[in-house]
């Protein structure tokens, strides 16, 4: 779910915050990549007509393996960087949505066998991607097929959007790519939506920085974290009636959620009892995530050429000539986005604060290599009392003394002084 409402509150309350950026921006540069949520939006998207899925000869579903494949190729050939970053085990504090999602899944499941029975097409469409759900399974294919592509991977501790919001602030990746938007409460000082969408949509990307969010909104981000509580989150419930713009007023008003407890009307706003708000604001400021020291390591390498085709090919049934002919775009890729961006061959000019000591400059004329053999003669540095004209540009002359037995020894320097 994310936060409730914040894309829309910030297109209202901070919209020099967020622009469009087209795709191709992004040449060179290193992206961390929800999976899961990237994998869900390939099950419902890839291939999908009804409850119709692409299967292989198993019957085993591989429209997950289809929208990654050709998803991260597309990601490759525009010189994109991408790491793909894993859900780990799940904070307890979540549980409680998660039994909400499944609890909605059974539903839908309910919903899609009436659909079924009365052959309404429109519900049957709407109910089946309500019952989609990422799997064990679906994981360790795409994590099987990226390893095998040669692009890096981390199955992050606990929750992926936090993992990757990690690594954007210590500066191991440029920006967060996910659709779900508490990564900017996770901090991520960069954040991407619509990354992952196919070229098809023509939707551009949305890049979100969260140093503009806090400026815009005039919050700090311990209070920027409290309004996203106060909007809703995954950890909790949120206070009933209030909404994003109500939770921005009272924020901005009160300044944290224990104040605004402490003035709120009761009677008016329900709050939720034994309400874990603390517990949430713990989560988003102190996640579960690798230090440093503990990081894996990220490395981009060439793809196994063999080991896709047995992999997607013959396990998966994916035609061969189109797999072989993908391998020689990956490729070529890899090769693409080693180039790097523009602006790291230009490094930041020398500060002029403190004067520059000059070098004693030195003028060393060395013998030319070409066959030719050197003439004598000396140059006589002259400037005329009135200069050549050409056209408009007035230019002083060098005029060539008479020769000389003596020829000029190395080393030396001559200069016009006007």
């Amino acid at each position: 779910m994310g936060i409730k409402g914040l894309t829309k509150l910030l297109a209202d309350s901070a919209p020099k915050s967020m622009k469009e950026q087209k795709f191709e921006s992004y040449f060179g540069r290193k992206i961390a990549i929800d999976a899961s949520m990237s994998i869900y939006q390939f099950l419902i998207v890839v291939g999908r007509t009804g409850t119709e899925m692409l299967t292989n000869e198993a019957g085993e579903v591989t429209s997950h393996l289809q929208g990654m494949f050709t998803r991260t190729i597309r990601l490759l050939e525009a010189g994109l960087k991408p790491i793909y970053v894993f859900d780990g085990k799940p904070p307890d504090l979540k549980k409680q949505e998660l039994a909400k999602r499944y609890s909605k899944r059974a539903d839908a499941t309910e919903d899609l066998n009436q659909a079924l029975e009365t052959g309404n097409k429109e519900d049957i469409e709407k109910f089946s991607k309500r019952t989609v759900k990422v799997t064990k399974q679906h994981n360790e294919d795409c994590q099987k097929l990226l390893r095998l592509m040669g692009v890096p991977i981390i199955e992050a501790p606990s929750e992926a959007e936090a993992q990757c919001a990690a690594l954007c602030k210590s500066g191991k990746v440029y920006a967060v790519a996910s659709e779900d938007m508490d990564s900017l409460t996770f901090g991520a000082p960069r954040f991407l939506r619509h990354l992952m969408d196919p070229s098809s949509k023509k939707v551009p990307v949305m890049e979100f920085e969260v140093s503009k969010v806090l400026e815009e909104l005039n919050l700090s981000m311990d209070q920027f974290i409290d309004l996203c509580i106060l909007c809703g989150c995954d950890y909790c419930d949120s206070i009933r009636g209030i909404g994003g713009q109500t939770a921005l007023k009272l924020i901005r008003q009160h300044g944290s959620i224990e104040n605004i407890l402490e003035n709120i009307n009761k009677e008016r706003y329900q709050i939720p009892d034994d309400w874990p708000y603390q517990e949430a604001r713990i989560l988003f400021k102190e996640p579960a995530v690798f230090s440093d020291e503990e990081h894996p390591e990220i490395k981009w390498s060439a793809p196994d050429e063999e080991g896709l085709i047995t992999f997607l090919v013959t396990e998966n049934g994916f035609n061969s000539d189109r797999i072989t002919k993908a391998i020689e775009k990956i490729k070529a890729a890899k090769n693409k986005s080693s180039q790097g961006r523009l602006e790291s061959f230009f490094k930041p000019a020398a500060s002029m604060s403190a004067p520059i000591k000059r070098k004693e400059t030195k003028c060393m004329l060395g013998s030319p290599k070409s066959i030719i053999k050197p003439k004598r003669f000396s140059l006589q540095a002259c400037v005329p009392s009135r200069p050549n004209m050409i056209g408009n540009l007035s230019l002083p002359t060098l005029a060539l003394g008479p020769t000389c037995s003596t020829p000029l020894p190395r080393g030396v320097c001559f200069s016009i002084r006007g």
